[in-house]
């Protein structure tokens, strides 16, 4: 039998050794390139997840809404109104008939129509005596900005489910402040509360006859609507009303102090 030349073995012996690593090097890349690309995958669906939130976020906030003009027979009258997070805050008539008698009526209307509707958060108010027209094109224009306002997707209609949950934890109570004297006459506030929060005021007692009762009609409504906006008794004194607007804020305070806000 013939022996094997030793030169031979050698060579066989690098050929198999090139081959293995050859073989090697060609599955290394493969392998790297499933990797990088399982690594891809995984960085978007991670990116994806942390971008679903923020966007979610950002959806919430207040916004300004503004209703069409209405044509009544003393002039034109139009609603803007605030929202924060699908509810009223604040409403406003950027527009009202005025000139003449058409000024005392606005300044009487406006500012019990702008109370209801925070209150009550829809168009279903009550019309202002003595101011029938404004409080009708009034109603009008709110009733545009509230449609536009759903329409933008902040319905006051429809609570969330955790929103109606928590609604028994926030039961709304009414609290009645102490009666103060003025020079004109005794103011009491009554506050209506609900989570912390005033939701409605009014006067059950103010000076009335004589001038009194001019003053008490200007200076109210307004100092009604400042309690709510404020959620304080820090509101600001109406002119020429200085007296019935002190004894006011006095009896908020007091109410407010019952009430524990």
């Amino acid at each position: 039998m013939k022996k094997s030349h030793p030169i031979r073995r050698v060579l066989l012996a690098s050929a198999a050794t090139v081959s293995g690593i050859v073989l090697l090097l060609s599955l290394k890349p493969a392998t790297d390139s499933s990797s990088a690309s399982a690594q891809g995958a995984a960085a978007q669906e991670t990116a994806a997840a942390q971008e679903s939130p923020q966007g979610g976020a950002a959806a919430a906030g207040t916004s300004t809404v503004t209703g069409a003009v209405a044509q009544t027979q003393y002039g034109v009258v139009q609603v803007r109104l605030t929202v924060a997070n699908g509810k009223i805050t604040k409403a406003e008539a950027v527009q009202a008939p005025k000139g003449g008698t058409s000024d005392q009526k606005t300044a009487l209307s406006v500012p019990k129509l702008n109370q209801e509707v925070v209150a009550t958060q829809s168009a279903d108010i009550t019309s202002v005596s003595g101011a029938t027209y404004t409080s009708g094109g009034y109603k009008q224009s709110l009733q545009s900005a509230i449609d536009k306002m759903k329409a933008a997707g902040a319905n006051t209609a429809a609570p969330s489910q955790s929103s109606a949950a928590a609604a028994p934890a926030a039961q709304a109570k009414t609290v009645t402040g102490d009666v103060v004297s003025t020079e004109y006459g005794p103011v009491q506030v009554r506050i209506t509360v609900a989570g912390g929060k005033i939701t409605k005021a009014e006067a059950v007692q103010a000076p009335s006859g004589g001038t009194s009762d001019q003053k008490t009609a200007l200076a109210i409504p307004k100092l009604n609507q400042e309690a709510v906006a404020a959620g304080s008794a820090s509101i600001d004194s109406v002119s020429g009303a200085s007296y019935t607007s002190g004894g006011y804020k006095k009896s908020l305070q007091s109410a407010l102090d019952k009430a524990g806000v």
